[in-house]
């Protein structure tokens, strides 16, 4: 079995369009959840999201490649770039060592949309252009980077809800660790347009604390009333031990547990006995004990039912040890198909920065979020180990645990 460690880092989110901007928003709390006022019109319960600006790629990438990018696929292209960079892989590189690529994606509603409408409005398919197949497939984001970057190596994308980008990181690492893979670009991508939004905001799970945007995200608070869409992208770059060490990279942590598990019940309910199986399975294939975690960084979307039976997981798990705690989806809002690689992304940069991020706007912890050791404001503190958890619908759960590399 190898040794998976991780190089590279993109990130493009409401936080910020780059690694140093994402930072300093962790470490200085800074929510970017707002109002977006053209959600009212198509008769939205929740105005609210986490923004970011849509890039412009004209003079970055040939028309016939941007032709096929979707808006996600638009976000996942900037983030594998700085990633790239940050790894020390030029195109050079690529074509020369064979890359594979994951991606957790689990939707791409826009383009459909727009596809649908144009045809019902021309009745002639001719007029849906040459790129929208390619932007309205789920693997809309592997294909178009794939071909972008000149792939050689896997090449396909992983639809588990909003666990996507955890499961794409953790499978990426099973096949770099027995050996199937020398490198991977791992990442999450999650449009955040209202058309993708809607039947989410149909099931009256969206805040609508629409008076402050920036307190409205409020895990593990009792006062919370439901999670806040977002979305953006994150690369995480990984490969062997070996190819890092050999080609002189600077090695930024290990990948060194992965647990999944199926709650088996309703399909859009939370469990507590899922998410603890799934961290249960990290730590065991890790080889570490609880207590060695320093710190977790919580799927907590801000749901009644969601957080208070993840909190009593993680109290399940870590009761003894009382790792630091925090859910950075109080600042994010829920990135859905993209959280479960930009949340690695985030705490990636607390191990490198020794901080742990804070849960904003917990003013009232509940009954089960009391027992856990919740940083409610930014705490400078050494991270040597930490759990990332990422839950869906359906009832699938995935668990990261990277570690130091000293």
């Amino acid at each position: 079995m190898k040794r998976v460690v991780i190089t590279g880092l993109g990130i493009y989110s409401c936080l910020g369009k780059n690694i140093e901007e994402v930072k300093d928003s962790l470490y200085n709390g800074k929510s970017g959840i707002v109002v977006d006022e053209n959600r009212k019109t198509l008769g939205f319960r929740s105005y609210l999201t986490g923004m970011v600006e849509r890039p412009n790629l004209k003079g970055m990438l040939p028309r016939r490649m941007r032709v096929s990018l979707p808006e996600q696929g638009e976000y996942a292209y900037l983030s594998t770039v700085e990633a790239l960079k940050m790894a020390g892989m030029d195109q050079d590189y690529l074509d020369t060592h064979e890359t594979g690529i994951l991606f957790g994606n689990d939707s791409s509603a826009k383009s459909v949309i727009e596809a649908t409408d144009t045809l019902r409005e021309k009745k002639d398919t001719t007029l849906l252009g040459s790129g929208s197949v390619f932007q309205t497939m789920n693997s809309t984001v592997t294909m178009n980077l794939s071909t972008i970057f000149k792939l050689k190596g896997v090449n396909f994308t992983i639809s588990g809800a909003c666990a996507s980008g955890s499961h794409a990181i953790g499978m990426g690492y099973l096949l770099v660790k027995n050996g199937l893979q020398e490198r991977v670009i791992c990442g999450g991508a999650q449009e955040i347009n209202m058309e993708s939004m809607g039947n989410f905001d149909a099931l009256s799970a969206f805040s609508i604390r629409m008076d402050d945007p920036a307190k409205a995200s409020r895990p593990f608070d009792k006062d919370r009333d439901g999670l806040i869409p977002s979305g953006g992208s994150a690369t995480v770059i990984i490969e062997s031990y070996e190819s890092a060490v050999e080609r002189g990279a600077t090695i930024l942590g290990e990948l060194i547990g992965y647990g999944f598990s199926s709650n088996g019940a309703h399909i859009s309910t939370p469990t507590m006995e899922g998410p603890a199986r799934a961290m249960e399975l990290a730590l065991k294939d890790a080889g570490i004990d609880a207590g060695e975690v320093d710190y977790v960084n919580a799927h907590a979307t801000s749901t009644p039912i969601g957080d208070m039976n993840e909190a009593k997981a993680i109290y399940e798990v870590f009761g003894k040890s009382n790792p630091l705690v925090s859910s950075t989806k109080s600042m994010t809002g829920h990135e859905c198909w993209m959280a479960g690689a930009s949340e690695i992304v985030y705490s990636m940069l607390m191990m490198q920065h020794s901080f742990v991020a804070p849960n904003i706007n917990l003013e009232n912890p509940d009954e089960d979020s009391q027992k856990l050791n919740l940083a409610a404001k930014t705490v400078d503190k050494n991270i040597d180990v930490f759990l990332s958890n990422s839950f869906g619908f359906g009832g699938t759960n995935a668990a990261l645990i990277v570690k130091k590399i000293k």
